[in-house]
């Protein structure tokens, strides 16, 4: 039975970032490295990809991370709604004296590129934390990135969006499934599957239904390579182009259970 919960993090010092309540990882399976069944990935070939930090509340051993996000403007970043839930932040994203992103570095840890204090958050009003439908945020933050860090993103109908297209996720989650946190980002390819795919996967009843006009999911039959908990918000991104931000799943990497993300180019606002 797949219980439904999010693909959230678990945060430093024990801290359990459960968001609200779309199917995710109940009983993690191992596989073989990074974001489930990856690699190591270097910021300059991605520079778009961000974590979402907070030392306050989540301590400083991996910086604070607890989310990933997507840079699609200068002052603009993407990332999962659930991540702002008050579950995950306890509070609201506001009242976190540090929220930040840390932008330009590959190691959390690491020396380089950016940390950017975010100064105002969107929810999508759409979002519904019951079936993780429109699972959509918006950051704005305090001061401009480089021009160069902004990834594209996939319109309506975009032939990267289409089934059996390669594709990659990027974050710096889960690499087994049973909470062993990355520190470097790594990355996975994985393939675009048909929605008829991944309603067989998630037809509802026991555990949330996938919902084709707001959501992708992507990976492969046999499984072994996902995004996890700690991915949550990162981009999947092909053809160069950002076509989801991981949402929900049920474990990590496992076959016929394929990481479910929102569908950016249909809940995306269209002025940001």
């Amino acid at each position: 039975m797949r219980r439904p919960i999010a693909r959230a993090v678990t945060g430093a010092l024990g801290l359990i970032a459960v968001a609200a309540a779309p199917m995710a990882a109940t009983a993690p399976a191992a596989a073989d490295s990074v974001v489930v069944g990856g690699r190591p990935a270097k910021i300059t070939e991605a520079p778009w990809v961000v974590a979402l930090a907070s030392r306050d509340r989540f301590g400083g051993t991996r910086a604070g991370q607890f989310c990933g996000g997507v840079v699609v403007a200068p002052t603009k970043v993407l990332t999962a709604a659930h991540c702002l839930g008050r579950e995950v932040l306890g509070g609201e994203p506001w009242q976190l004296p540090d929220f930040h992103v840390i932008a330009g570095r590959s190691s959390l840890r690491g020396r380089g590129g950016q940390e950017v204090r975010i100064s105002d958050t969107w929810i999508n009003p759409a979002y519904d934390p019951a079936t993780n439908a429109g699972d959509l945020a918006v950051l704005t933050l305090e001061k401009a990135l480089p021009a160069s860090y902004v990834i594209e993103v996939a319109a309506p109908g975009d032939p990267a969006e289409a089934p059996g297209e390669a594709a990659d996720v990027y974050g710096w989650g889960d690499t087994t499934g049973n909470g062993a946190y990355a520190t470097s980002l790594r990355s996975a390819r994985v393939r675009v599957l048909s929605d008829e795919t991944c309603e067989r996967a998630y037809p509802g009843g026991v555990g949330v239904a996938y919902r084709g006009r707001t959501m992708l999911c992507a990976g492969e039959p046999d499984g072994g390579r996902d995004a996890c908990q700690g991915d949550s918000g990162g981009p999947l991104v092909a053809q160069g182009r950002l076509i989801g931000l991981v949402s929900w799943g049920s474990g990590c990497g496992q076959a016929n259970s394929p990481g479910v993300y929102t569908r950016v180019s249909a809940v995306l606002p269209e002025r940001l």
